[in-house]
């Protein structure tokens, strides 16, 4: 093969070249956008202050106008997920939770023979707290959120009606089941307003008549309400002072 030939060889070379950049670079001008002063979108949460202040947790809902119709066999079914850690029966052996009998009524913290966590010890106040009927259900809700630096890895029950038939049937495991709490117990222990009494039990004033002093009836001549003593003359002259 002569040099001429290798002359085109080479020359087809760099003619397929120049063709390729120049395509890429007339790419580059039609298709060419602005690179934005900030790369992506920033996202902000608009966040809804409450009025008078941050918003207050919700309270907790009260358990006991459940029980009145919760059922225990229904609860039976949701405490097998809790039997992988907790045995139920009498005289039976811790596992990696506390055995659960008997659990409603007693002490926190106080089963014998278990080695509790110590957020659930500070939990217990020394073992001076129980287990009522609501505290197991806000304990249940989440474990993790209700005592800090519990062992529990139990996520916890969403369903208030849930918690209900599961606490009636922890309630059945003991001898001498505690007695349910009267469905109106929590109305009567809070306000239907929300407001709590005065000091001396009797209600607020209502409209405008608070923040008011009261009316003081007029003195007498003497100026002290109180007739004069007998055989003493009223002062005179005296009353504008």
């Amino acid at each position: 093969m002569d040099s001429f030939e290798y002359n085109k060889i080479i020359g087809a070379l760099l003619g397929t070249i120049f063709v390729v950049f120049s395509i890429a670079l007339l790419s580059d001008a039609i298709f060419s956008s602005p690179k934005p002063e900030k790369p992506g979108f920033a996202i902000k949460a608009e966040e809804t202050a409450a009025a008078g202040g941050a918003a207050k947790p919700a309270a907790p809902v009260q358990i006991a106008p459940l029980l009145a119709k919760a059922d225990p066999k229904k609860g039976e079914q949701i405490f097998h997920r809790c039997e992988a850690c907790h045995d139920g029966t009498k005289g039976g052996p811790n596992k990696v939770g506390p055995n659960l009998w008997g659990v409603v009524g007693r002490p926190i913290a106080s089963h014998p023979g278990y080695s509790y966590s110590a957020g659930m010890k500070k939990f217990s106040d020394d073992s001076k707290k129980h287990w009522t009927y609501q505290l197991i259900s806000e304990f249940i809700t989440s474990p993790r959120k209700e005592v800090p630096g519990t062992a529990m890895g139990f996520a916890g029950l969403d369903d208030p009606q849930d918690r209900a038939n599961v606490i009636s049937y922890l309630r059945t495991l003991s001898d001498n089941p505690e007695p349910l709490p009267s469905p109106d117990a929590a109305k009567a222990a809070a306000p239907a307003d929300g407001k709590a009494p005065a000091a001396d039990g009797k209600a607020p004033a209502s409209g405008s008549d608070q923040g008011k002093a009261p009316v003081k009836a007029p003195a007498s001549a003497t100026g002290n309400g109180q007739a004069p003593a007998q055989g003493t003359a009223p002062k005179t002259g005296d009353q504008t002072k």
